[in-house]
């Protein structure tokens, strides 16, 4: 027999017999519960004061019995029945109310969240017989942004609704609508949700790159919600009773994700998670699956599985429960490790290689430094805030194909290529990956062999987007990444890229006041001065060195 879930303690075995019972009653897909279930529900949930609901799949199985007390009831694990793209999760709740109550705001929430086909309440009548029925079913998306329908009450036995009917008609409304979004159908679609103490306008910046991050995962956005708020709430950042708000607006609209603009800590994403079925992520988690569709070379994936392992290691211990059944020793005694632990040791295990191999790399990248130093080819290294156009910059100084988009995060793999100066002297220009803001120090160190590359430069050239709102706030970020990264002691050039989507006046204000130098990687003649200034600034570091060696 299967289990019946919740309040049982007090009830006499045979109370929990005839509730086990009730798993081998059987309803017509065509009603929302028969007569003789109803009588048997009401006249037991009488006998023992307590609520009983019950879980009815489409084709009239009763899944899930679980009892509450006199107010309420705890529903069940609703693993077995997940959404995935459906908007509604094939089952029906239908529980006693003893007081033959209408429908509370729990049950409308819960209704909501867990997204039953129809949530009903049948209230129990002083002889314990079937008494008032009230219904309620999730509607489509709709102008009055409206997410649930409350049924006028009706007498049990006067309920008249064909219930297959009805839910073919809501689950091809729901199709429709969707389709209808001039969106990818195969698309994840995502909430993007900024909590914080900050100005909302510093908040909204933020929240369109992390918008634009979207965009290159593949993500379509369906909408965003910006919270400012004296102190955020340390579980769930924006509370409790908006998280459950938002998670319904995000049903409703037919989101996949949750998408923080805030790095969450393992605790969060655990309470949050606990909420909704939905996948909960956070900025680092989104930039990571950037890095990992981005990755081709050997060395790039390399680093960001480490990176992505990082990061995951202090996240196991709140995963859930699930996570900590024992799992036996093969040809061992005892039970053997947990599953957590296994996890964990697998993780430092395999953390523990990619560190070695990242040692390896290390070594065979300068091997091939000091081959250029024999050479005497300067080093000059591309840095600059994620989509500042580097790699484009790259291809036309040194008439290459690196691959290039208007995307954050194009360029992962370290590329070098020799350029030729106005002079004839020649150059080793080096692209690197593009840094941008909140992005974890653990996130960088993964990075360590590319990021390498810049302690050999002899000069850095600093591309910047001069059409870029928050022109102001990249340059600072990009500043504090190569303070921390210990490069303040190697000269830098200022670029200032896509000079061709602002106005004359505008683009020479800002060269000047950044002190900088205004190009267009799309345009090729604007590109000498740029040659001539990185050349000046070569002989003005050689003439520097060769001053110091013979202080």
């Amino acid at each position: 027999m299967s289990t019946v879930h919740g309040n049982l303690s007090g009830l006499k075995p045979d109370q929990l017999h005839r509730l086990g019972k009730t798993y081998r009653r059987r309803v017509s897909a065509h009603e929302v519960l028969s007569a003789e279930l109803a009588a048997y529900l009401t006249g037991l949930s009488h006998e023992i004061k307590r609520q009983i609901g019950v879980l009815i799949s489409r084709g009239g199985v009763v899944e899930d019995v679980f009892v509450g007390d006199e107010r309420g009831v705890v529903i069940p694990d609703l693993s077995r029945y997940r959404l995935g793209r459906t908007a509604l999760r094939g089952v029906r709740m239908v529980h006693t109310h003893l007081r033959n109550e209408a429908l509370n705001q729990d049950d409308l929430t819960d209704l909501a969240l867990l997204r039953f086909d129809l949530i009903a309440a049948l209230g129990v009548d002083a002889g314990g017989r079937p008494g008032t029925m009230y219904l309620a079913h999730v509607l489509p998306p709709n102008p009055d942004n409206r997410v649930y329908e409350v049924w006028a009450p009706t007498s049990f036995h006067a309920l008249d609704l064909h219930l297959s009917t009805f839910l073919h008609s809501l689950d091809e409304e729901f199709s429709r609508l969707r389709s209808n979004h001039h969106v990818n159908q195969d698309a994840d679609r995502a909430i993007l949700i900024s909590v914080s103490e900050k100005h909302r306008v510093v908040q909204e910046e933020s929240v369109t790159e992390l918008r634009e991050l979207a965009a290159s995962d593949g993500i379509v956005v369906l909408d965003t919600v910006i919270q400012r708020l004296q102190t955020v709430h340390p579980k769930y950042l924006l509370g409790q009773g908006k998280l459950k708000d938002v998670v319904i607006s995000a049903l409703h609209r037919g989101a996949d994700f949750l998408i923080f603009d805030q790095n969450l800590t393992p605790g969060q994403t655990k309470a949050i998670s606990e909420i909704t079925e939905m996948k909960v992520i956070d900025r680092t988690q989104l930039i990571l699956d950037i890095f990992s569709r981005r990755a081709h070379s050997r060395e790039g994936k390399l680093q960001v599985e480490l990176a992505q392992l990082r990061y995951t290691l202090p996240r196991l211990a709140d995963r859930s429960t699930a996570l900590s059944r024992l799992t036996g020793g093969i040809g061992g005694r005892g039970p053997g490790e947990t599953k957590l632990e296994l996890d964990r040791r697998r993780i430092r295990d395999r953390i523990a290689l990619l560190e070695r191999q990242q040692k390896t790399l290390v070594k065979q990248r300068h091997q091939q430094r000091a081959l250029r130093t024999r050479h005497n080819y300067p080093v000059v290294a591309l840095v600059g805030y994620t989509n500042a156009g580097k790699s484009t910059l790259l291809n036309a100084l040194t008439h290459n194909h690196c691959e290039t988009s208007n995307q954050v995060f194009t360029t992962l793999d370290t590329a070098s290529r020799r350029l030729r100066l106005l002079t004839g002297k020649e150059v080793v220009l080096t692209d690197t990956v593009g840094f941008i803001q909140k992005l974890p120090k653990g996130l960088m160190g993964a990075f360590q062999t590319t990021l390498d590359e810049l302690n050999d430069a002899d000069l850095l050239l600093h591309v910047c987007d001069l059409s870029s709102p928050t022109l102001d706030d990249q340059l600072r970020v990009v500043s504090s990444v190569l303070s921390e990264l210990s490069l303040t002691h190697i000269p830098r050039l200022l670029v200032l890229n896509k000079s061709d989507r602002v106005d004359s006046t505008q683009r020479d204000a800002l060269a000047y006041r950044l002190s900088g130098i205004a190009i267009s990687a799309l345009n090729t003649a604007s590109l000498p001065p740029l040659l001539e200034a990185i050349d000046n600034h070569l002989q003005t570091c050689a003439v520097d060195a060769l001053a110091l060696q013979n202080t």
